[in-house]
């Protein structure tokens, strides 16, 4: 070949699109194509290395380690045996490749041999060779900066002289295809740079570069000029310290870069503040790394988390705080409560909410919580309350720091009576609410007893005040919690040990004047106390949960004792009180079915008694029950009858039999005219309705004489008889029935 020809091939390889633009497939075909043409008879081919191969950092010992394993990938190849054209032969060459081979091309750039033969020391392992039945070649180096990137190879089936011209040429033509993939390497880097930089640009988070030895932002993406308000122009290229991070707070800085100079990454969540004032939540992940150039950077990450803080936050206050008045709530306050060594814990509660809110409904209840809610706010605010919680359905707590005499105290808590109390118009209608206020010296029950457990204690008591509503928890309250307590622990054992009796107190039939009935009373034979009235426990089981085995264990035995008379024909009629939990457990109905068929319980000789206000705790219930007993033949009584709520509008949708007076309207009929009018009024009404009447708490013949001319049915007192013992019961008046 000429060096006109030469140059020509050269010119068509420096000139070819495929070349100027990089690509190095079709750059080699060109290659393979005129090289072949001009070596006639031989095969050209351009391979790859899998890895790039440099022997001024071998990763290998020559000998240790005589071969090399790697790949070698076919890009093109010619063979004079196929019209110039290419034709697949062996894609991947794998392999344990001679050492020798890699230090030939680098120490001489090429490798040409006449004969494989002779130089197998050189070439024996690439089973190509072999398979093609290969003689002669020339393998010249592709390389980019010293780097071998792969071969241009040709080879013949049969013994080739190699000149050094010919050698020069293929030698240009490899560095040829080196600038080829080198001008695809940097297309490939340049459209990776752009690739990185625009998906950087459309990431939604914020995306900087921060040049850790001058402390300048390279570069930030528009990210962050979206989270912050401040101008791309104002961030980059200049000093990290106008970033939000660092003008808020300065320390931040030094605790990142002292993280970075131990190679140790920063996450973290921080409160910063924008330049119009508005705060917000970032989340940052902070990398360093180093250039090749021996350059500190660090790669920053960070986003806006304020909805999720606003969420968290969203999250705590439902969890801490009452969805109806915003106060906090029950699980807020108690750890608050039980934390405080000193101080005042005030506990409100609003009598007779319920009923409020059955009647009225509960859309009005709310708006009575929340405006008592409102004062309770005020005057926590007024009184630098510590905290106040609504910790029950109309209870709530003010715990107030210990500042005050008691005198200052009283009259502070007269103050919020007063405020509460101050009527109210709800849907159109006045409302006057009726506080009860329970006040506890945390200081000095605090190694004794709960302070919410001491004014739970002290609210019972608040709620029996003729007025006022309010009740200190004092030593006699103490001491009357710690009987109390005493007073539960033995109900257990009292239940268990059989130490329940039951005393009956004959009802008097005014009509024909003899005895014909018996009001069942429980009396506890207690082992060390004697003999206890319902008053000293009864209350204290209803509390503890203890009342339905109470109560359960006084209907059976009553049942019993009526089954008893009646087999002796005694015409008698058995009163039994039941308490509010027990009427309301579910299980009474089925309690009394079943007394009534074990012990033949004649219809109408049972009655049961419950006070009208406990009637309506649940009057939809109440109302369904009544009608069911009444079904089986047993009586309804209402006990204390004059005290409680009395509506007619709910009364008379009960099956009621009987109304009792009760004995406060009864003790003063002959001295008070007004307690003879409604004694009076409620016997008519009665009468109107088609009940029996019985007045309890006869204890004088005045009294019974009144009563008995106001056509009263039946009257029980101490002017007849107290509560007795059975034995005591059957003298008295079983005999006189005969």
């Amino acid at each position: 070949m000429t060096q006109e020809q030469n140059q020509h091939l050269l010119e068509l390889i420096v000139n070819s699109s495929a070349k100027q633009q990089g690509n190095f497939t079709k750059t080699s075909e060109l290659v393979s194509r005129l090289l072949q043409q001009h070596f006639v008879d031989s095969s050209v081919s351009v391979w790859l290395f899998d890895e790039k191969l440099d022997s001024a950092e071998p990763s290998y010992d020559a000998q240790q380690n005589p071969s090399l394993s790697c790949s070698k990938r076919l890009i093109s190849h010619y063979s004079g045996c196929d019209n110039n054209r290419p034709i697949p032969t062996l894609a991947a060459v794998q392999s344990g490749i001679n050492i020798c081979y890699f230090d030939e091309l680098k120490n001489h750039r090429y490798i040409a041999t006449n004969n494989i033969s002779h130089d197998n020391h050189l070439i024996h392992s690439f089973d190509y060779y072999g398979i093609n039945h290969i003689v002669s070649t020339l393998n010249v180096a592709i390389r980019i900066n010293g780097h071998i990137e792969g071969v241009l190879a040709i080879d013949f089936k049969s013994s080739f002289e190699w000149q050094l011209e010919q050698i020069q040429i293929v030698i240009q033509c490899a560095d040829q295809l080196a600038l080829t993939l080198a001008t695809r390497y940097s297309y490939d880097k340049s459209e990776q740079i752009h690739l990185l930089r625009n998906a950087a640009e459309h990431s939604e988070h914020v995306v900087m570069i921060v040049n850790t030895d001058t402390l300048v932002v390279d570069y930030v993406n528009y990210a962050h000029q979206r989270m912050t308000g401040l101008l791309r122009s104002d961030i980059e290229h200049q000093s990290v310290m106008n970033l939000d991070i660092f003008r808020n707070k300065p320390d931040v800085l030094q605790h990142i870069l002292a993280k970075l100079a131990n190679n140790e990454s920063v996450i973290g969540d921080i409160k910063l503040k924008r330049v119009d004032g508005k705060q917000y939540w970032l989340h940052y992940h902070i990398t360093g790394f180093m250039t090749e150039q021996g350059h500190h950077y660090a790669l920053v990450s960070s986003y806006d988390i304020s909805s999720e803080f606003e969420h968290q936050a969203d999250l705590e206050y439902l969890a801490w705080h009452c969805s109806l008045t915003g106060l906090h709530n029950r699980s807020f306050f108690t750890p608050l409560l039980d934390k405080s060594q000193d101080g005042i814990l005030l506990l409100v509660d609003l009598l007779g909410f319920k009923r409020f809110n059955d009647t009225h409904g509960h859309e009005q209840g709310d708006s009575l919580l929340i405006e008592v809610a409102r004062r309770l706010k005020h005057f926590a605010a007024n009184y630098k309350a510590i905290d106040v919680a609504r910790i029950g359905s109309d209870e709530f707590c003010i715990l107030l720091p210990h500042m005050m005499s008691a005198q200052d105290l009283d009259e502070l808590v007269s103050k919020l009576i007063t405020n509460l109390s101050a009527s109210m118009i709800i849907n159109r209608e006045k409302v006057v609410p009726k506080p009860a206020i329970a006040i506890v010296d945390i200081g000095s029950v605090i190694d004794l007893f709960a302070p919410l457990s001491c004014a739970d204690i002290a609210l019972q008591y608040a709620k029996k005040q003729s007025n006022g509503y309010y009740q200190f928890f004092n030593e006699e309250l103490l001491q009357q919690f710690k009987n109390n307590a005493e007073i539960e622990k033995d109900l257990q054992s009292a239940i268990k040990g059989r130490q329940f009796e039951l005393y009956y107190q004959p009802l008097m039939d005014y009509q024909n004047h003899q005895y014909v009935g018996a009001e069942a009373l429980i009396r506890w034979n207690h082992p060390r106390k004697g003999v206890l009235y319902p008053g000293a426990f009864i209350e204290i089981a209803e509390q503890s949960g203890m009342i339905n085995a109470v109560g359960s264990w006084v209907l059976e035995t009553a049942c019993k004792q009526l089954n008893l008379w009646q087999h002796k024909n005694v015409d008698i009629t058995m009163h039994v009180n039941v308490a509010a939990r027990q009427f309301f457990s579910g299980d009474l109905f089925e309690q009394v079915w079943d007394l009534l068929t074990r012990y033949r319980i004649k219809p109408r000789s049972l009655i049961l008694e419950i006070t009208e206000t406990e009637l309506m705790g649940d009057i939809r219930y109440a109302i369904n029950l009544c009608h069911e007993l009444a079904d089986l033949g047993v009586g309804i009584a209402i006990d204390d009858f004059g005290t409680g709520y009395s509506s007619m509008k709910y009364l008379k949708q009960f099956p009621i039999t009987k109304l009792k007076i009760d004995r406060s309207f009864i003790m003063d009929i002959s001295s008070s005219k007004q307690s003879r009018e409604i004694v009076s009024a409620i016997i008519a009404m009665a009468k109107a309705l088609n009940m029996s009447i019985t007045a309890e708490g006869v204890e004088t013949i005045e009294q019974a004489a009144f009563l008995e001319k106001m056509l009263c049915d039946q009257a029980q007192g101490y002017l007849y008889s107290p509560a007795i013992r059975v034995n005591d019961f059957n003298d008295l008046v079983l005999n006189s029935l005969y």
